[in-house]
């Protein structure tokens, strides 16, 4: 069945003989809307569009050179037509309204020749609706990106801009343009939320387009100083550092060296003031940013850019790694919290699988949403997990954890390509985006049993694990290897939690008596 959008978009078959008539033109866009004549929306197009055409023929205007400019120039123009009497702005902008259509239609059918840049874009628009109904997002969310991917192609096409230069700042003017394509959609002001929707729908189209190769990848930007470059590369190539990481160590560096200047002209001072500077806008971070400068520093001094010394001119930040204690709750409180996970729809199968990952072998959050479903292995009942270091280590799976994943695995868990074991829970099927979704559904078991008084978030079940452990006689070496701890000064931190042992052996205070 033939429908509204479809029209927008049928192949245009480029005419190399003139136009035929006004009137044959005329007919065949009015058969093209597939309405009666006798309609009030055939009369109504009629009207506008035998305007337009008398108007072209008053000025002139051979129809191949139509654009968005002689629209607007007829929707702004002194009716003094023969036989169409002036009419109020409202009904000349709905008359525009329809003229653009028109002409949208004549481009479709090659009459005006327009150039998108693009070959076959019907068949992408196409394979862009199948893929959108792969993701299996609910019917409203869907046809949003559809729609949108339409809207962007009428934009540029009244904009005549090339597919090809489409950047982030052609999205925000699409994003925010006062809309008057030729798409079958309601006009009226942009509330605030409509351009977040424009942006993100156009942008998923765009991102479709490059995946395909139909249009050019954007390049990332490369920086202006060479020293930058070589030493993001380096971090990359030779020291394993995460994207997340190079990202920091980047954004840092470049807010220093405008403080800083040129790298064979530094000194001690020089650095000293640039980091204090630093220091007091983002005091909680001013140990990361000394271990970022001395990083720069000593891959410069490698490199032959700057002087040796200047390793020891940035200041250290004094801290005191057991100054206080790590935040834990006691046994019967994580079984409480794993008791107020219920299993009655599939989030909540799946939120249960997370928290006992959580409880039982304290893994981190991002060691959860990176876990691939290849990752277990159930002949052996193990678990391989990727740490900071992302050094493969193999974890026992206890009996409750492995009965919750494969119920998740077999009950809840979508139907979707993706790799990773834990997927949203709504469509698109996705992984999570970040480690904070993690500390979002601890968060929500929280709420859902009443649980108060409980730090937040979902390292406070790796702390608890150690202490527990600890309390429990286990052996520091032993806490280490469960944790994945690549330094025993790491494991040292729980030591002073197990206020038992520290019990024996703690001296009594000069003049007081013995614990």
């Amino acid at each position: 069945m033939r429908t509204r959008s479809s029209e927008l978009f049928c192949p245009a078959q480029l005419r190399i003989e003139d136009p035929p008539s006004s009137d044959a033109l005329f007919n065949a866009f009015l058969s093209s809307l597939w309405v009666k004549e006798e309609a009030a929306c055939s009369i109504l197009y009629s009207a506008a569009i035998r305007h337009f055409l008398h108007w072209l023929d008053v000025h002139a205007i051979p129809v191949s050179t139509l654009g968005d400019q002689v629209v607007r120039r007829f929707e702004k123009h002194r009716c003094r037509c023969h036989g169409y009497s002036a009419q109020q702005a409202a009904y000349k902008t709905d008359q525009a309204a329809r003229v653009r259509r028109f002409v949208r239609f004549l481009e479709d059918q090659g009459y005006i020749e327009v150039d998108d840049g693009i070959d076959d874009l019907p068949r992408h628009l196409t394979d862009y609706s199948d893929a959108i109904d792969s993701l299996q997002l609910a019917p409203g969310v869907a046809q949003g990106y559809r729609s949108e991917a339409e809207h962007i192609v009428a934009w540029l096409r009244i904009k005549r801009q090339s597919w090809a230069d489409v950047d982030d700042a052609i999205l925000d003017q699409y994003a925010a343009h006062g809309c008057r394509c030729p798409v079958w959609r309601k006009r009226g002001k942009l509330v605030a939320s409509g351009a977040k929707r424009r942006r993100r729908g156009a942008r998923h189209f765009v991102e479709f387009l490059r995946g395909r190769g139909v249009i050019p990848s954007v390049e990332p930007v490369s920086d202006d100083d060479p020293h930058m470059a070589a030493y993001l590369a380096w971090l990359k190539q030779h020291r394993g550092a995460t994207d997340e990481t190079i990202r920091r160590y980047r954004a840092d560096i470049r807010r220093l060296m405008p403080m800083l200047g040129d790298p064979s002209q530094w000194d001690a001072a020089v650095l000293r003031r640039a980091f204090q500077q630093r220091s007091k806008e983002t005091p909680g971070s001013a140990s990361l940013l000394v271990t970022i400068m001395r990083s720069y520093i000593r891959f410069l001094v490698v490199q032959g850019v700057c002087r040796p010394a200047l390793l020891h001119a940035i200041p250290s930040v004094q801290r005191y790694r057991l100054s206080t204690l790590p935040r834990h709750v006691n046994p019967a409180t994580i079984e409480q919290i794993i008791g107020a996970c219920p299993t009655d729809r599939p989030v909540e199968v799946r939120d249960k699988a997370i928290i006992l990952l959580l409880a039982r072998l304290g893994l981190r959050a991002g060691d959860i949403r990176d876990m691939h479903l290849d990752d277990i292995d159930w002949r052996s009942g193990h678990l391989t997990v990727k740490g900071k270091a992302r050094r493969p280590d193999r974890l026992p799976l206890p009996q409750d954890v492995g009965d919750a994943i494969l119920d998740y695995i077999a009950t809840a868990r979508p139907k979707t390509a993706d790799p990773h074991l834990f997927v949203r829970a709504q469509a698109p099927f996705r992984s999570f985006r970040s480690s904070a979704e993690i500390a979002g559904i601890v968060a929500r078991t929280h709420e859902r049993g009443g649980i108060e008084g409980v730090p937040t978030g979902s390292h406070i079940f790796r702390h608890s694990l150690a202490t527990n452990l600890l309390r429990a006689g286990a052996g520091l070496e032993s806490v280490g290897t469960i944790l994945r701890h690549s330094s025993p000064e790491t494991t040292a931190i729980y030591a002073k939690v197990d206020l038992p042992m520290l019990m024996k052996i703690a001296q009594p205070w000069p003049g007081e008596p013995s614990c």
